[in-house]
Protein backbone atom coordinates (compact mmCIF):
# COMPACT_ATOMS: atom_id res chain seq x y z
CA UNK A 1 0.00 0.00 0.00
CA UNK A 2 2.49 2.61 -1.25
CA UNK A 3 1.94 6.05 -2.73
CA UNK A 4 -1.19 8.16 -2.62
CA UNK A 5 -4.47 6.44 -3.37
CA UNK A 6 -8.15 7.20 -3.21
CA UNK A 7 -10.64 4.94 -1.50
CA UNK A 8 -14.36 4.88 -2.30
CA UNK A 9 -15.83 1.41 -1.84
CA UNK A 10 -19.16 2.48 -0.35
CA UNK A 11 -21.50 5.49 -0.46
CA UNK A 12 -19.26 8.19 1.05
CA UNK A 13 -16.90 10.68 -0.57
CA UNK A 14 -13.49 9.22 -1.50
CA UNK A 15 -10.63 9.65 0.93
CA UNK A 16 -7.28 10.94 -0.25
CA UNK A 17 -4.79 9.00 1.84
CA UNK A 18 -1.21 10.08 2.45
CA UNK A 19 1.53 7.56 1.64
CA UNK A 20 2.77 5.31 4.43
CA UNK A 21 6.19 6.06 5.89
CA UNK A 22 8.95 4.10 4.15
CA UNK A 23 9.21 0.49 5.30
CA UNK A 24 5.80 0.39 7.04
CA UNK A 25 2.89 -1.74 5.89
CA UNK A 26 -0.69 -2.35 6.97
CA UNK A 27 -2.32 -5.59 8.09
CA UNK A 28 -4.68 -7.12 5.56
CA UNK A 29 -7.24 -7.48 8.37
CA UNK A 30 -8.32 -3.91 7.62
CA UNK A 31 -8.86 -4.74 3.96
CA UNK A 32 -12.24 -6.34 4.61
CA UNK A 33 -15.20 -4.80 2.74
CA UNK A 34 -17.04 -1.89 4.36
CA UNK A 35 -20.33 -2.31 6.19
CA UNK A 36 -22.14 -0.39 3.45
CA UNK A 37 -25.16 0.54 5.56
CA UNK A 38 -22.84 2.65 7.72
CA UNK A 39 -21.58 4.39 4.58
CA UNK A 40 -25.18 5.09 3.60
CA UNK A 41 -25.80 6.47 7.08
CA UNK A 42 -22.79 8.77 6.65
CA UNK A 43 -23.98 9.93 3.23
CA UNK A 44 -27.44 10.60 4.69
CA UNK A 45 -25.90 12.58 7.55
CA UNK A 46 -23.89 14.66 5.07
CA UNK A 47 -27.05 15.40 3.09
CA UNK A 48 -28.93 16.37 6.26
CA UNK A 49 -26.04 18.65 7.28
CA UNK A 50 -26.49 20.47 3.96
CA UNK A 51 -30.05 21.29 5.00
CA UNK A 52 -31.95 18.54 3.19
CA UNK A 53 -34.69 16.52 4.87
CA UNK A 54 -33.75 12.84 5.05
CA UNK A 55 -35.99 9.89 5.87
CA UNK A 56 -33.81 7.21 7.46
CA UNK A 57 -34.74 3.75 6.22
CA UNK A 58 -31.14 2.52 6.02
CA UNK A 59 -29.83 1.65 9.48
CA UNK A 60 -31.65 -1.03 11.46
CA UNK A 61 -32.38 0.94 14.57
CA UNK A 62 -35.58 2.02 16.31
CA UNK A 63 -36.56 5.67 16.16
CA UNK A 64 -37.48 5.51 19.83
CA UNK A 65 -35.20 5.96 22.88
CA UNK A 66 -34.43 3.41 25.55
CA UNK A 67 -37.46 2.60 27.73
CA UNK A 68 -38.30 5.16 30.41
CA UNK A 69 -37.59 2.59 33.12
CA UNK A 70 -34.07 2.09 31.73
CA UNK A 71 -33.35 5.80 31.63
CA UNK A 72 -34.74 6.30 35.14
CA UNK A 73 -32.54 3.54 36.51
CA UNK A 74 -29.47 5.13 34.94
CA UNK A 75 -30.37 8.57 36.27
CA UNK A 76 -30.62 7.16 39.79
CA UNK A 77 -27.34 5.24 39.42
CA UNK A 78 -25.48 8.34 38.22
CA UNK A 79 -26.34 10.05 41.50
CA UNK A 80 -25.35 7.29 43.87
CA UNK A 81 -22.85 4.94 42.15
CA UNK A 82 -19.32 5.26 40.77
CA UNK A 83 -20.16 3.11 37.72
CA UNK A 84 -16.66 1.68 37.51
CA UNK A 85 -15.66 -1.65 35.98
CA UNK A 86 -17.84 -4.68 36.49
CA UNK A 87 -16.53 -8.22 36.28
CA UNK A 88 -15.82 -9.34 32.73
CA UNK A 89 -18.92 -11.53 32.44
CA UNK A 90 -21.23 -8.69 33.45
CA UNK A 91 -23.31 -7.66 36.45
CA UNK A 92 -24.58 -10.76 38.27
CA UNK A 93 -28.03 -9.18 38.62
CA UNK A 94 -28.24 -8.63 34.87
CA UNK A 95 -27.10 -12.17 34.10
CA UNK A 96 -29.78 -13.49 36.44
CA UNK A 97 -32.43 -11.28 34.85
CA UNK A 98 -31.52 -12.43 31.34
CA UNK A 99 -31.67 -16.07 32.48
CA UNK A 100 -35.13 -15.42 33.94
CA UNK A 101 -36.18 -13.97 30.57
CA UNK A 102 -35.58 -17.37 28.93
CA UNK A 103 -37.81 -19.06 31.47
CA UNK A 104 -40.55 -16.42 31.17
CA UNK A 105 -40.54 -15.95 27.40
CA UNK A 106 -39.50 -19.33 26.01
CA UNK A 107 -40.09 -21.78 28.85
CA UNK A 108 -36.40 -22.76 28.67
CA UNK A 109 -34.22 -23.13 31.75
CA UNK A 110 -30.89 -21.29 31.49
CA UNK A 111 -28.46 -21.04 34.40
CA UNK A 112 -27.26 -17.45 34.98
CA UNK A 113 -23.68 -18.75 34.91
CA UNK A 114 -24.09 -19.47 31.18
CA UNK A 115 -25.05 -15.87 30.38
CA UNK A 116 -22.23 -13.55 29.29
CA UNK A 117 -22.96 -9.83 28.94
CA UNK A 118 -21.15 -8.23 26.00
CA UNK A 119 -20.52 -4.80 24.48
CA UNK A 120 -23.32 -5.26 21.98
CA UNK A 121 -23.94 -8.36 19.89
CA UNK A 122 -20.91 -7.34 17.80
CA UNK A 123 -18.55 -8.06 20.69
CA UNK A 124 -20.51 -11.26 21.29
CA UNK A 125 -19.72 -12.48 17.78
CA UNK A 126 -16.03 -11.61 18.16
CA UNK A 127 -15.80 -13.47 21.46
CA UNK A 128 -17.71 -16.49 20.18
CA UNK A 129 -15.71 -16.76 16.94
CA UNK A 130 -12.41 -16.46 18.81
CA UNK A 131 -13.41 -19.05 21.41
CA UNK A 132 -14.80 -21.55 18.90
CA UNK A 133 -12.73 -21.30 15.74
CA UNK A 134 -9.02 -21.31 14.96
CA UNK A 135 -7.45 -19.51 12.01
CA UNK A 136 -8.55 -21.19 8.79
CA UNK A 137 -11.74 -22.69 10.23
CA UNK A 138 -14.65 -22.77 7.80
CA UNK A 139 -17.93 -21.33 9.09
CA UNK A 140 -21.18 -21.53 7.12
CA UNK A 141 -23.59 -18.62 6.98
CA UNK A 142 -26.69 -17.74 4.95
CA UNK A 143 -26.67 -15.57 1.84
CA UNK A 144 -28.19 -13.04 1.78
CA UNK A 145 -27.22 -12.31 5.34
CA UNK A 146 -25.80 -9.82 7.80
CA UNK A 147 -22.45 -8.80 6.26
CA UNK A 148 -20.55 -8.44 9.51
CA UNK A 149 -20.68 -12.21 10.05
CA UNK A 150 -18.38 -12.79 7.11
CA UNK A 151 -16.33 -9.64 7.65
CA UNK A 152 -15.55 -10.48 11.29
CA UNK A 153 -14.68 -14.06 10.36
CA UNK A 154 -12.36 -12.83 7.59
CA UNK A 155 -10.66 -10.31 9.89
CA UNK A 156 -10.00 -13.13 12.37
CA UNK A 157 -8.43 -15.32 9.67
CA UNK A 158 -11.40 -17.67 9.45
CA UNK A 159 -13.22 -18.63 6.25
CA UNK A 160 -16.88 -17.78 5.67
CA UNK A 161 -18.74 -20.37 3.58
CA UNK A 162 -21.96 -19.05 2.05
CA UNK A 163 -25.12 -21.14 2.08
CA UNK A 164 -27.31 -19.71 -0.67
CA UNK A 165 -30.95 -19.29 0.30
CA UNK A 166 -33.84 -18.44 -2.00
CA UNK A 167 -37.58 -18.11 -2.30
CA UNK A 168 -38.09 -21.87 -2.63
CA UNK A 169 -36.63 -22.36 0.85
CA UNK A 170 -38.22 -19.21 2.32
CA UNK A 171 -34.77 -17.57 2.36
CA UNK A 172 -33.56 -19.85 5.15
CA UNK A 173 -30.93 -22.64 5.16
CA UNK A 174 -31.95 -26.28 5.44
CA UNK A 175 -30.49 -29.28 7.24
CA UNK A 176 -29.61 -30.77 3.85
CA UNK A 177 -27.55 -27.67 3.03
CA UNK A 178 -25.65 -28.04 6.31
CA UNK A 179 -24.86 -31.64 5.39
CA UNK A 180 -23.78 -30.59 1.89
CA UNK A 181 -21.54 -27.79 3.16
CA UNK A 182 -19.85 -30.20 5.55
CA UNK A 183 -19.31 -32.80 2.82
CA UNK A 184 -17.94 -30.20 0.42
CA UNK A 185 -15.01 -29.16 2.57
CA UNK A 186 -15.88 -29.46 6.22
CA UNK A 187 -17.35 -26.71 8.36
CA UNK A 188 -16.78 -25.98 12.03
CA UNK A 189 -19.82 -23.80 12.59
CA UNK A 190 -23.11 -22.56 11.19
CA UNK A 191 -24.68 -19.16 11.80
CA UNK A 192 -28.45 -18.77 11.52
CA UNK A 193 -30.65 -15.77 12.26
CA UNK A 194 -34.39 -15.77 12.82
CA UNK A 195 -35.86 -13.24 12.18
CA UNK A 196 -33.16 -12.66 9.60
CA UNK A 197 -31.43 -9.54 8.37
CA UNK A 198 -32.01 -8.35 5.62
CA UNK A 199 -35.01 -10.49 4.70
CA UNK A 200 -37.09 -10.53 7.90
CA UNK A 201 -37.89 -14.21 7.29
CA UNK A 202 -38.06 -16.70 10.15
CA UNK A 203 -37.33 -20.35 10.84
CA UNK A 204 -40.30 -22.53 11.61
CA UNK A 205 -39.68 -24.70 14.72
CA UNK A 206 -39.46 -27.82 12.53
CA UNK A 207 -36.76 -26.26 10.32
CA UNK A 208 -34.85 -25.04 13.37
CA UNK A 209 -34.90 -28.57 14.81
CA UNK A 210 -33.81 -29.97 11.44
CA UNK A 211 -30.83 -27.59 11.31
CA UNK A 212 -29.91 -28.34 14.92
CA UNK A 213 -29.97 -32.06 14.11
CA UNK A 214 -27.68 -31.57 11.11
CA UNK A 215 -25.23 -29.64 13.29
CA UNK A 216 -25.18 -32.44 15.87
CA UNK A 217 -24.71 -35.06 13.13
CA UNK A 218 -21.73 -33.29 11.67
CA UNK A 219 -20.09 -32.03 14.87
CA UNK A 220 -20.77 -28.42 13.89
CA UNK A 221 -21.28 -25.55 16.33
CA UNK A 222 -24.69 -23.88 15.94
CA UNK A 223 -24.62 -20.10 16.46
CA UNK A 224 -28.08 -18.55 16.61
CA UNK A 225 -28.45 -14.80 16.11
CA UNK A 226 -31.65 -13.91 17.97
CA UNK A 227 -31.32 -10.14 18.16
CA UNK A 228 -34.69 -9.53 16.48
CA UNK A 229 -36.65 -11.70 18.87
CA UNK A 230 -39.71 -9.84 20.10
CA UNK A 231 -40.24 -8.24 16.70
CA UNK A 232 -42.53 -10.72 14.94
CA UNK A 233 -45.87 -10.35 13.17
CA UNK A 234 -47.92 -13.52 13.35
CA UNK A 235 -45.23 -16.20 13.67
CA UNK A 236 -43.72 -16.86 17.11
CA UNK A 237 -39.95 -16.88 17.51
CA UNK A 238 -38.14 -19.90 18.97
CA UNK A 239 -34.74 -19.94 20.65
CA UNK A 240 -32.20 -22.45 19.42
CA UNK A 241 -31.68 -23.46 23.05
CA UNK A 242 -35.04 -25.26 22.87
CA UNK A 243 -33.64 -27.71 20.30
CA UNK A 244 -29.90 -27.73 21.03
CA UNK A 245 -28.64 -27.01 24.54
CA UNK A 246 -25.10 -26.64 23.14
CA UNK A 247 -26.11 -23.84 20.78
CA UNK A 248 -24.44 -20.46 21.18
CA UNK A 249 -27.12 -17.78 21.31
CA UNK A 250 -26.33 -14.16 20.51
CA UNK A 251 -28.80 -11.46 21.52
CA UNK A 252 -28.85 -7.75 22.14
CA UNK A 253 -30.71 -4.90 23.77
CA UNK A 254 -30.41 -2.92 20.52
CA UNK A 255 -33.49 -3.89 18.54
CA UNK A 256 -36.55 -4.93 20.56
CA UNK A 257 -35.30 -3.04 23.61
CA UNK A 258 -34.57 0.10 21.53
CA UNK A 259 -31.02 0.59 22.87
CA UNK A 260 -28.72 0.56 19.83
CA UNK A 261 -26.28 3.23 20.99
CA UNK A 262 -25.94 1.78 24.47
CA UNK A 263 -23.89 -1.09 22.99
CA UNK A 264 -25.05 -3.87 25.25
CA UNK A 265 -25.83 -7.49 24.37
CA UNK A 266 -25.38 -11.02 25.64
CA UNK A 267 -24.39 -14.59 24.86
CA UNK A 268 -25.77 -17.84 26.21
CA UNK A 269 -23.14 -20.56 25.91
CA UNK A 270 -22.51 -24.12 27.12
CA UNK A 271 -20.73 -24.29 30.51
CA UNK A 272 -17.44 -25.40 28.92
CA UNK A 273 -17.23 -22.14 26.97
CA UNK A 274 -17.76 -19.73 29.87
CA UNK A 275 -14.19 -19.62 31.13
CA UNK A 276 -12.53 -19.40 27.67
CA UNK A 277 -14.82 -16.52 26.72
CA UNK A 278 -14.27 -14.89 30.11
CA UNK A 279 -10.50 -14.91 29.52
CA UNK A 280 -10.97 -13.35 26.10
CA UNK A 281 -13.39 -10.72 27.43
CA UNK A 282 -11.02 -9.80 30.27
CA UNK A 283 -8.24 -9.08 27.82
CA UNK A 284 -10.17 -7.58 24.91
CA UNK A 285 -12.83 -5.52 26.68
CA UNK A 286 -12.19 -5.67 30.49
CA UNK A 287 -15.97 -5.45 30.98
CA UNK A 288 -19.12 -4.34 29.17
CA UNK A 289 -20.11 -0.66 29.69
CA UNK A 290 -21.42 -0.41 33.23
CA UNK A 291 -23.93 2.38 32.57
CA UNK A 292 -25.43 0.33 29.72
CA UNK A 293 -25.73 -2.71 31.98
CA UNK A 294 -27.65 -0.63 34.52
CA UNK A 295 -29.96 0.57 31.75
CA UNK A 296 -30.46 -2.99 30.52
CA UNK A 297 -31.63 -4.07 33.95
CA UNK A 298 -34.22 -1.31 33.88
CA UNK A 299 -35.29 -2.15 30.32
CA UNK A 300 -36.95 -5.36 31.50
CA UNK A 301 -39.39 -3.16 33.43
CA UNK A 302 -40.44 -1.36 30.24
CA UNK A 303 -42.17 -4.22 28.40
CA UNK A 304 -45.47 -2.37 27.93
CA UNK A 305 -43.63 0.50 26.25
CA UNK A 306 -41.64 -1.90 24.08
CA UNK A 307 -44.78 -3.70 22.96
CA UNK A 308 -46.24 -0.32 21.99
CA UNK A 309 -43.14 0.25 19.85
CA UNK A 310 -43.68 -3.12 18.18
CA UNK A 311 -47.25 -2.15 17.33
CA UNK A 312 -45.91 0.92 15.52
CA UNK A 313 -43.55 -1.29 13.50
CA UNK A 314 -46.48 -3.55 12.66
CA UNK A 315 -48.45 -0.53 11.42
CA UNK A 316 -45.47 0.67 9.37
CA UNK A 317 -45.03 -2.80 7.89
CA UNK A 318 -48.68 -2.99 6.87
CA UNK A 319 -48.54 0.48 5.33
CA UNK A 320 -45.51 -0.35 3.18
CA UNK A 321 -46.71 -3.80 2.18
CA UNK A 322 -49.88 -2.19 0.87
CA UNK A 323 -48.24 0.85 -0.77
CA UNK A 324 -45.02 -0.41 -2.35
CA UNK A 325 -46.70 -2.87 -4.76
CA UNK A 326 -48.80 0.01 -6.11
CA UNK A 327 -45.50 1.72 -7.04
CA UNK A 328 -44.26 -1.33 -8.92
CA UNK A 329 -42.18 -2.59 -5.97
CA UNK A 330 -44.21 -5.76 -5.60
CA UNK A 331 -41.49 -8.41 -5.32
CA UNK A 332 -40.95 -8.42 -1.56
CA UNK A 333 -39.40 -11.25 0.44
CA UNK A 334 -41.78 -12.61 3.14
CA UNK A 335 -41.44 -10.23 6.07
CA UNK A 336 -42.16 -12.40 9.12
CA UNK A 337 -40.24 -10.34 11.66
CA UNK A 338 -37.54 -7.75 12.43
CA UNK A 339 -38.27 -4.36 10.80
CA UNK A 340 -37.05 -4.77 7.24
CA UNK A 341 -38.48 -5.23 3.77
CA UNK A 342 -36.08 -6.78 1.25
CA UNK A 343 -37.38 -5.60 -2.10
CA UNK A 344 -36.45 -6.78 -5.60
CA UNK A 345 -35.88 -3.62 -7.70
CA UNK A 346 -34.48 -5.52 -10.68
CA UNK A 347 -37.21 -4.09 -12.93
CA UNK A 348 -35.72 -0.66 -12.32
CA UNK A 349 -32.00 -1.31 -11.85
CA UNK A 350 -29.29 -3.96 -11.87
CA UNK A 351 -27.05 -1.77 -9.68
CA UNK A 352 -28.59 -1.40 -6.22
CA UNK A 353 -25.73 0.77 -4.99
CA UNK A 354 -26.26 3.34 -7.76
CA UNK A 355 -30.04 3.04 -7.32
CA UNK A 356 -29.83 3.80 -3.58
CA UNK A 357 -27.47 6.74 -4.20
CA UNK A 358 -29.89 8.23 -6.71
CA UNK A 359 -32.85 7.63 -4.40
CA UNK A 360 -31.10 9.49 -1.58
CA UNK A 361 -30.11 12.38 -3.86
CA UNK A 362 -33.50 12.77 -5.54
CA UNK A 363 -36.00 11.80 -2.84
CA UNK A 364 -34.10 12.15 0.43
CA UNK A 365 -34.86 8.50 1.31
CA UNK A 366 -31.88 6.58 2.66
CA UNK A 367 -32.06 2.81 2.13
CA UNK A 368 -29.46 0.04 1.99
CA UNK A 369 -28.34 -1.57 -1.27
CA UNK A 370 -28.66 -5.35 -1.35
CA UNK A 371 -24.98 -5.76 -2.26
CA UNK A 372 -24.27 -5.26 1.45
CA UNK A 373 -25.94 -8.62 2.11
CA UNK A 374 -25.32 -10.56 -1.11
CA UNK A 375 -22.55 -9.45 -3.47
CA UNK A 376 -24.15 -10.90 -6.60
CA UNK A 377 -27.92 -11.23 -6.29
CA UNK A 378 -28.01 -8.17 -4.06
CA UNK A 379 -27.43 -5.99 -7.10
CA UNK A 380 -31.19 -6.12 -7.69
CA UNK A 381 -32.37 -5.69 -4.08
CA UNK A 382 -32.89 -2.79 -1.67
CA UNK A 383 -33.50 -3.13 2.07
CA UNK A 384 -35.95 -0.69 3.63
CA UNK A 385 -36.02 -0.38 7.43
CA UNK A 386 -39.45 0.58 8.79
CA UNK A 387 -38.45 1.24 12.42
CA UNK A 388 -39.11 4.99 12.15
CA UNK A 389 -42.35 6.84 12.72
CA UNK A 390 -45.49 6.01 10.78
CA UNK A 391 -45.54 9.61 9.54
CA UNK A 392 -42.07 9.11 8.04
CA UNK A 393 -43.15 5.89 6.34
CA UNK A 394 -46.17 7.65 4.81
CA UNK A 395 -43.95 10.51 3.64
CA UNK A 396 -41.51 8.01 2.10
CA UNK A 397 -44.38 6.52 0.09
CA UNK A 398 -45.43 9.99 -1.05
CA UNK A 399 -41.90 10.78 -2.23
CA UNK A 400 -41.55 7.49 -4.07
CA UNK A 401 -44.87 8.10 -5.82
CA UNK A 402 -43.37 11.21 -7.36
CA UNK A 403 -39.93 9.81 -8.11
CA UNK A 404 -39.27 9.91 -11.82
CA UNK A 405 -36.99 6.85 -11.66
CA UNK A 406 -40.01 4.70 -10.87
CA UNK A 407 -42.26 6.59 -13.28
CA UNK A 408 -39.92 6.06 -16.23
CA UNK A 409 -39.74 2.33 -15.60
CA UNK A 410 -43.51 1.82 -15.86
Amino acid sequence: MKGRHRVNDGMTKPLDLSPLPAGLTLSQRGAIPPFIVMDVMQAAAERAAEGHNVIHMEVGQPGTPAPRAARARVAAALERETLGYTVALGLPALRERIAAHYREHYGVAVEPERVIVTAGSSAGFVLAFLALFDVGARVALPSPGYPCYRHILAALGQTPVEVVTDDAGRWMPTGAQVDAAHRAGGISGLIVASPANPTGTMLEPERLAEIAGACRRNGVWLISDEIYHGLTYGMAEHTALAVNDNAIVVNSFSKYFSMTGWRIGWLVVPPALVRPIERLAQNLYISPPTVAQVAALGAFDGMDELQANRRVYAENRALLLEALPRLGLDRIVPADGAFYLYVDVGEFSSDSLAFSKQMLAETGIAATPGVDFDAERGRRYIRFCYAGTTADMAEAVRRLQGWQRLQRAK
